[in-house]
């Protein structure tokens, strides 16, 4: 992060890309400071407007310049530049990114940061100061590879974060996790296994690929002990597991009907 300033975690769907990112912005933070902590997610109706600088009506029907969420937090990074301040995206390929960010694009670089890079924003008036993105400010992005509905980042978008990718965890630090909320040993082993097998399976099929592997989020259990481990399993395969293959395989239910037979006999 102090290389590169911004951070990309990528990875299929249910491999803790969220609850990552937001541990390591209380990493970078010393504490969990959410006064130098904001979060935003990008979806398709998302714009440039709400993310740095646009019109929107006030309560009295007229249109007003209102600023987005990057300058009110890189104005109060600036103001303190003794402590580090994090922007968490999330889903940062659901939005159209490049118009999101529009010509600041240049200034999340780490040697495009400070006064001496400043822009003056499009619909900002002359006598306002020009905008800059202090060097204080880290911004860690999340980006979920399987949805195939999502247009990939562009390189020039990418080139500007480090990136490291996330895999599905199904060994002995999950099963350590399921066994102290109660899941018998052998049951945990037959279910890291199975999905290991599973997600070797969608691996291999041409039509989907590694991006598309099972995340181990789906088998995380919920505080506190499991009064009925083998049930709390079984609602997880019926209820998240076996429709994500149907889809996956629309066109080949028998392929998602034999992976979902699997799954269930190993809870006999």
């Amino acid at each position: 992060m102090a290389r590169r300033r911004n951070l990309l975690l990528q990875g299929p769907p249910g491999t803790g890309k969220t609850f990552l990112a937001r541990r390591l912005a209380w990493l970078l933070l010393g504490a969990r400071d959410e006064s130098r902590l904001e979060l935003v997610q990008f979806h398709p109706s998302y714009g440039y407007e709400d993310f740095v600088l646009g019109f929107r009506p006030d309560d009295r029907g007229q249109f007003r310049l209102v600023p987005g969420v990057l300058p009110l937090l890189c104005q109060r990074a600036a103001a303190d530049p003794a402590r580090p301040y994090v922007l968490l995206i999330d889903e940062l390929n659901r939005g159209q990114v490049a118009r999101i960010f529009g010509e600041l694009l240049g200034l999340l670089e780490a040697d495009k940061r400070g006064p001496a890079h400043a822009l003056r924003l499009p619909y900002a008036p002359p006598e306002a100061p020009r905008f800059f993105v202090p060097e204080n400010l880290f911004v860690v992005a999340t980006l979920n590879l399987a949805d195939r509905s999502l247009s990939p980042l562009d390189y020039a978008l990418r080139r500007r974060f480090a990136v490291v990718e996330l895999r599905p965890q199904f060994g002995a630090p999950l099963r350590a996790l399921l066994a102290a909320h109660g899941v018998p040993g052998p049951l945990a082993e037959r279910l890291t296994t199975r999905l290991a097998a599973l997600n070797q399976t969608i691996g291999d099929d041409p039509g989907l690929g590694p991006d598309f592997a099972l995340g181990h989020s789906y088998f995380v259990p919920p505080p506190g002990p499991l009064p009925a481990p083998a049930a709390w399993l079984s609602l997880v395969i019926e209820q998240e597991i076996g429709p994500l293959l149907a889809d996956y395989w629309r066109d080949e239910p028998a392929t998602a009907a034999a992976q979902l037979r699997k799954l269930r006999g190993m809870l006999e």
